[in-house]
């Protein structure tokens, strides 16, 4: 047990980081759009590049994912996403910045998939909650600690700053994947009966519970990413905060989810996915409305709304996580979680690239048309309760 904790702590961290350089970018928004002299529309170019590079990469990683050890790609994956954030460290203007995302997101995007399948491989179902859980409570620390303390390196030195300190912390995690994940090939079928290209994508969508697995995520991501990186844009244009008080967001929404991770986990293993998922989601829409309608608003109901939304949206993929993940065998869950990773990332991405579309900027800089976001997004979100219903673990 002692050896599953360091596995599922190292998961974290991979997880933790991947999470920090996504979202540190969000937050990073205001500032980037003044320096670099970007609208909304380029600045969820830059959001949604990463996505779309992620989605690439784990599309084409469906078909090697379950042909090789999973600790030895996890390095190489995690060689090529440290050399990422090096190159976004050290960008000089907006059009390096992009490319750089690209490289970050084609490595980060296949970490997802590694760490579900490792632990699908690793934990039974009746104890998969649990350990989502615990991988998942990495978004939280990564809200707590990881997004604010960029945000405040950032505000005392520049936008660089976040990164540099992204590929120190990396360097040090890799020697974790090479200590305490170890080597997993059982999954690993004979060299000639290893599936072809098409085979594995015939595999995956002649599976109508995978398929329905899949809709899933897309929906769970539409409802979503329409909001999340235009949350703190929003947030200085409209509400009122300073780049600073941005962090206190991401502080109290990051504090609470630390403590509800765990616990929506456990109580997944206890009265089953789908109910747990349905509470959460259904919750989810309350803040989602909330948010997207507010003006000048004091900084502690700000938080309240906030806090709900990261707490909400965290919960509802804890329990849709474990789910998904019991809808693919060992011998092709790489291959399964590859694509439901290029669907998330991709789906993600034109979330937050649509909601740029929709979005504009009146002569004082403030956004309108968030409200219409929201609406777009609650119908995603409530989308996502009936269809859930109709997936089936098989993996028992």
């Amino acid at each position: 047990m002692n050896k599953e904790k360091l596995l599922l702590w190292t998961l974290a961290a991979i997880n933790f980081t991947h999470i920090v350089d996504f979202m540190i970018l969000m937050p990073l928004g205001p500032q980037l759009m003044r320096i670099f002299e970007i609208s909304p529309r380029e600045f969820g170019l830059l959001v949604s590049s990463y996505t779309f590079a992620a989605g690439a990469s784990s599309f084409l990683g469906a078909f090697v994912l379950d042909k090789y050890d999973r600790r030895t790609i996890m390095m190489w994956v995690f060689l090529g996403f440290f050399l990422g954030t090096i190159a976004c460290a050290l960008s000089p203007n907006y059009i390096v910045l992009l490319t750089a995302r690209i490289i970050s997101g084609l490595f980060g995007g296949l970490t997802s998939a590694l760490i579900l399948s490792i632990i699908g491989d690793v934990i039974p179902d009746s104890r998969r909650g649990r350990a989502m859980g615990l991988v998942m409570a990495a978004f939280s620390v990564a809200s707590v600690f990881g997004v604010p303390f960029g945000l405040f390196i950032a505000s005392i030195s520049n936008w660089h700053a976040p990164f540099i300190f992204l590929a120190v912390l990396s360097g040090g995690i890799f020697w974790m994947i090479y200590k305490f994940i170890p080597s997993l090939t059982d999954h690993i079928v004979t060299k000639s009966n290893k599936p072809t290209p098409i085979q594995v994508i015939r595999r995956v969508t002649s599976n109508g519970n995978q398929m329905r697995a899949i809709s899933l995520t897309i929906m769970m991501m539409l409802g979503q990413f329409m909001i999340i990186p235009f949350l703190s844009p929003y947030m200085v244009a409209n509400v009122g905060f300073t780049d600073m008080e941005l962090t206190y967001i991401y502080m109290a929404g990051g504090a609470f989810t630390i403590f509800t991770s765990p616990w929506v986990g456990k109580l997944t293993d206890k009265y089953g996915k789908v109910k747990i998922f349905t509470i959460f989601m259904t919750l989810n829409v309350i803040p989602i409305a909330v948010i997207t309608h507010l003006g000048a608003t004091p900084i502690p109901y700000v938080l309240l709304i906030s806090t709900m939304f990261f707490v909400t949206s965290n919960g509802r993929m804890v329990p849709a996580s474990a789910l998904i993940t019991g809808t693919a065998l060992p011998e092709n869950r790489g291959s399964f979680l590859s694509f439901n990773s290029a669907v998330q990332q991709i789906a993600a991405g034109m979330a937050s690239f649509v909601a740029g579309l929709i979005l504009a900027e009146t002569a004082n800089g403030e956004l309108i048309n968030f409200n219409v976001v929201g609406y777009i997004a609650i119908v995603f979100s409530l989308l996502c309760i009936p269809l859930i219903r109709r997936i089936k673990v098989v993996d028992v």
